[in-house]
């Protein structure tokens, strides 16, 4: 038998002890061993829980415990998530978690120590929800040479932006729906400023470099500034607004970004909507893949944690190699990459736009104060410097991904 805790008794956390609970037959089958939950850390009571008996309030109750020998850390954040790992992973028990704040800022030391001391740091739920792109990427995909990951990250964003691309409303509004049917936090800055894809991206750059790319060194770009105009012309050109988390291997390095992007209606991650989250492959041998679905919520994030805890207890004193090094990997500078881009400026300023950014396309909407335009494709570095030049003539910039 393998006894498993579980830190933190919130949404994902409750989520894992069910699952496990619930599915124990199938997921103990699997597993080879029976697997259950000894312990739930957390500060709370939780009287009337069919598992109050098992709530703990002292980490070194579980840490001291040998039958536990998997630990489920599902509290979020990096103070006190990373000391409990940290010691965890010393004692030689291997921790599954969803945490992914935790994994971009500290992934390679735990790695790291999980391989000295024979145990495993798993993070699948910390990317994408329920879909397994983290084991894809370190199992199914190990024969390829992984040329770019883009995907759609944030499930919020996705949900604001396809709301404002089918009913026409504007930021603001769609994002106090959100709020209201609790897909948006209170404060839901992680999200529309884009950090939350950003640490994603990271950890998901990592693993496909093999070295350390650092979240605080991503260019990211919220999706605050884009207007329901916006979606007019988008819609006019055939066209939708999505959020990426993008990292491509070049000569110069491994581009990574975060920023709303305009693609065309054959883009593979066109009808991503809603709050589903989506991310294409490219890779030398296998070519484009594709992996879809709920990038959160407490069961589909609990399933992928329990699918860790269930390779963890396969695995008992066995590291199961994840390519993520400390050293730093070399970051492309964006300012240098060609792309075209979609400008909306007043109509008043149509000859200064189309004098700036000659031989694109326009787009036409009969009865607008305002017009849309295609750049040809261009350096960012270039864009921005005449960009900035048309000062208040111009709206909006997003760029195009082709």
């Amino acid at each position: 038998m393998v006894g498993v805790a579980v830190l933190g008794y919130g949404t994902v956390g409750s989520g894992v002890v069910e699952v496990i609970e619930q599915n124990n037959d199938v997921v103990s089958a699997r597993a080879g061993e029976k697997l259950y939950v000894k312990h739930i850390l957390d500060l709370r009571e939780f009287p009337g829980d069919p598992y109050e008996n098992k709530v703990v309030h002292d980490f070194n109750i579980i840490l001291e415990d040998e039958d536990v020998q998997i630990i489920c850390e599902t509290m979020g954040g990096v103070k006190p998530a990373y000391d409990f790992t940290k010691a965890a992973l010393l004692k030689g028990k291997s921790v599954c978690t969803s945490n992914k704040e935790l994994v971009a800022n500290h992934g390679p030391e735990l790695l790291a120590i999980a391989k000295e001391k024979n145990c495993n740091y798993m993070f699948e739920a910390s990317v994408g929800g329920g879909i397994p792109i983290i084991r894809t990427i370190n199992n199914a995909l190990t024969a390829e040479k992984i040329e770019g990951i883009t995907g759609i990250l944030n499930g919020t964003t996705n949900y604001i932006l396809t709301k404002m691309d089918k009913e026409g409303a504007d930021f603001a509004e769609v994002l106090a729906k959100a709020q209201e049917l609790g897909y948006a936090e209170r404060n839901p800055e992680a999200d529309v400023e884009g950090y939350d894809a950003c640490r994603k991206i990271a950890i998901l750059s990592s693993l496909m470099t093999g070295k350390n790319v650092k979240y605080e060194n991503i260019y990211t770009e919220g999706i605050t500034k884009i207007t329901a105009d916006d979606f007019v012309y988008a819609k006019a050109a055939g066209m939708a607004v999505k959020i990426f988390g993008m990292s491509k291997n070049t000569e110069n390095g491994t581009l990574a970004m975060v920023a709303p992007f305009m693609i065309s209606a054959d883009y593979p991650l066109y009808m991503v909507n809603d709050v589903f989250n989506g991310v294409f492959v490219r890779s030398n041998m296998l070519g484009d893949s594709m992996y879809y679905g709920r990038g959160a919520g407490k069961l589909p994030t609990a399933s992928a944690v329990v699918g860790d805890v269930v390779e963890c207890a396969r695995n008992l004193g066995n590291n199961v190699p994840v390519f993520w090094d400390a050293e730093e990997a070399k970051l492309a500078d964006i300012s240098e990459v060609s792309r075209s881009y979609f400008v909306r400026a007043k109509a008043e300023a149509k000859a200064d736009v189309l004098a700036a950014f000659p031989g694109g396309e326009e787009v036409v909407i009969e009865g607008r104060n305002d017009f849309g335009y295609f750049t040809l494709e261009m350096k960012e570095k270039d864009f921005a410097e005449k960009y900035a030049a048309l000062g208040d003539k111009v709206f909006m910039r997003i760029r195009v991904e082709k």
